[in-house]
């Protein structure tokens, strides 16, 4: 789900509560079904008959075929009753419903690694099809916090993970000496957007990855039994077993990530240089000195992943006509339902199907007044059959305008592949979720919103193109290696290159190697500062996001073209175009049933990820920092 906004923010973070097997897209699915009898829901995975043990009968294709079927039977099932538990559990925030949801997890949990295990005894039959091999391999690989078989380890597993993920909920920071006024990470994440204040922002920097020190014996623990899990089912470690979801040997992703980041590192080195120069005049070269790592808490953001909240510090040309798109969405009394139906006429334009109406009654689009709920944008297919939802917290603003469009994009992948066996229903790869909502955020030009209202006029001039590009560099480009070095930092961990005595100090090895970031004061191994990102305590894999950051790009220049498209790629809409729309569907409809090249060229023609588009697409903004970096000392 959600993406993000990432997310999201745009950073478009995915919707995980306990461990449990990935669903589709952001945020488990589920189906509203009547419940199934205790027997029906304690279903265990279907194995082939078997005889005395001494008789044990050879396994033919035709019994994985039937195990594969009643697996996807069973998930849909199951993945149906999670999902619903996670919903009502998300729109009302209680100790009965958290109770409930963990209940339902723990179940899914249990069935999932039987499954994967049954699964096993199928890896040397010969002549399955094409749909069985998928499904077992796809089955194999879906669990990304896999358990111990022992039931005991599996508890204290679920128990880990829930606690892990409830101290980063809860966390809160009271002020030096824990009597000031406490703030939680919104509040915090406010001052680290709008500060200039260098000792203010430390304050909250400091303050919020002070939450972390007590997860570190429980994640060290989970590491443990993690990978006792994954070793069980056939992996070297957790990290393998995550890297086997790409349709490639694990080692062989892990080369095709850093390929891509080749591909995009330069244009990242050049915002970092000059984003570091106009700092320094800021804050002082002192702080901020040429040639070296920027201190952590001055990028706008807690984890400096994304740069967009210092944009007034660097903005290029000062006196630009406005984007204020929040002004005039406030002008035209814009509410949360006529942002949706925007979204949605986006897709509609595309010749898309319209959303069921089942959408419009069962989704929630603003803060209830009367319970406590997840904000955080996440899209839904609650029963995995159509059931389409977004839970958001909508406000009249641009950025939540372009999550709108993300969380869409998740739910049109949802309904064009909502009738495929459970176990297809997801991206081609997990980085194809998110990439399909960003791409399209990405034809919200300005043309665009002159187009639909919002704007009165569109930037003209060199001068309005490189402001326009910065902005979206802040984000876009600024978020790549952080995409990339979380799970960098948890495949060592995982496969025991790094030891829990060098967990931070390994952390920021890697947040300087790749992001030219560093810590504004002095850590030490007391301190746990991966734990201070969600996604770390959550266990969410996070590499699809820099994989998102690439496709979207890579989506949009195939879509431009489908569309007969002559200009520039950045000044390029698909906004009613059927021709583009035809070939966003055929990608949608395949889920997950291909090898994802399979996917990616039914789209872009393609078989290789390729972050040329995003090159392309930023070349103006490129040129213009290589004329401004001349001089400087750039690189750390």
């Amino acid at each position: 789900m959600n993406s993000t906004s990432p997310v999201k923010s745009l950073l478009r973070a995915a919707l995980v509560v306990v461990p449990l097997i990935a669903a589709p897209g952001c945020a488990p699915s589920a189906h509203g079904t009547s419940a199934a009898s205790p027997e029906e829901s304690r279903a265990t995975p279907p194995a082939a008959e078997t005889q005395k043990p001494t008789e044990a009968p050879k396994l033919t294709a035709e019994d994985a075929r039937q195990f594969a079927t009643r697996v996807n039977a069973d998930l849909k099932r199951l993945w149906t009753k999670q999902a619903t538990a996670e919903w009502i559990k998300a729109t009302n925030i209680t100790d009965d419903t958290e109770r409930n949801a963990a209940t339902v997890n723990e179940e899914v949990l249990g069935y999932v690694n039987q499954a994967i295990k049954e699964a096993a005894r199928f890896k040397d039959v010969q002549g399955l099809d094409a749909d069985t091999a998928r499904t077992l391999h796809l089955l194999r690989v879906s669990s990304s916090l896999p358990a111990p078989s022992d039931a005991q380890k599996r508890a204290e597993l679920a128990s880990i993970a829930a606690k892990l993920e409830g101290l980063y909920g809860k966390g809160k920071y009271c002020g030096k000496d824990g009597k000031g006024t406490c703030k939680d990470l919104g509040e915090l994440s406010d001052v680290m957007a709008k500060s200039r204040n260098y000792d203010e922002l430390l304050d909250a920097w400091v303050g919020w990855h002070g939450i972390s020190p007590p997860m570190r014996p429980l994640y060290q623990r989970l590491v443990q039994l993690s990978n006792e899990g994954a070793q069980e089912i056939g992996f070297a470690d957790t990290g393998s077993l995550w890297r086997s979801n790409y349709d490639m040997p694990p080692e062989a992703f892990e080369k095709e990530a850093q390929r891509l980041w080749g591909q995009v590192k330069p244009l990242y080195d050049e915002l970092h240089c000059y984003v570091r120069a106009r700092l320094a005049k800021q804050y002082g070269e002192d702080k901020v000195p040429a040639g070296k790592a920027i201190p952590a808490h001055l990028l706008g953001n807690m984890w400096a992943q994304e740069w967009n909240n210092i944009y007034n510090l660097v903005e290029p040309y000062k006196g630009q006509p406005s984007l204020d798109v929040d002004a005039e969405l406030k002008k035209q009394n814009y509410d949360a339902t006529r942002m949706v139906k925007l979204g949605e006429s986006f897709f509609t334009s595309l010749g898309l199907n319209p959303l069921p109406e089942t959408f419009w009654q069962r989704s929630q689009f603003t803060k209830p007044r009367d319970r406590d709920v997840v904000c955080h944008a996440s899209a839904w297919d609650l029963t995995y059959d159509n059931d389409l939802r977004i839970k958001m917290c909508i406000k009249p603003t641009e950025e939540d305008l372009v999550t709108i469009h993300h969380e869409l994009g998740h739910n049109y992948y949802y309904t064009y592949y909502y009738k495929l066996p459970a176990l297809y229903q997801a991206g081609a790869h997990d980085g194809f979720h998110e990439a399909v909502g960003d791409a399209l955020t990405l034809s919200i030009t300005p043309g665009y919103l002159k187009q639909v209202g919002l704007l009165k006029e569109v930037p003209k001039g060199d001068k309005g193109l490189i402001n326009l590009q910065m902005k979206d560099a802040m984000e876009k480009v600024a978020f790549l290696p952080f995409g990339l070095l979380v799970d960098q930092w948890r495949w060592e961990v995982l496969s025991g290159r790094v030891t829990p005595e060098d967990y931070n100090k390994a952390w920021w090895a890697l947040r300087e190697k790749y992001q030219g970031v560093r810590a504004p004061v002095a850590r030490s191994e007391s301190d746990f500062d991966p734990g201070a990102k969600y996604h770390v305590p959550a266990n969410v894999p996070y590499t699809r996001y820099f994989l998102a950051r690439v496709l979207q790009f890579q989506f949009h220049r195939a879509l431009c073209q489908a569309a007969g498209q002559k200009g520039a790629l950045h000044e390029c809409s698909i906004y009613g175009n059927k021709e583009a729309g035809k070939r966003l569907q055929a990608m949608l409809e395949l889920g997950a049933s291909k090898p994802w090249p399979d996917a990616l060229e039914a789209l872009t023609g393609q078989r290789e990820m390729d972050a040329s588009a995003m090159l392309e697409y930023f070349a103006p903004l490129r040129t213009w920092l290589q004329a401004q970096n001349k001089g400087q000392k750039c690189g750390w």
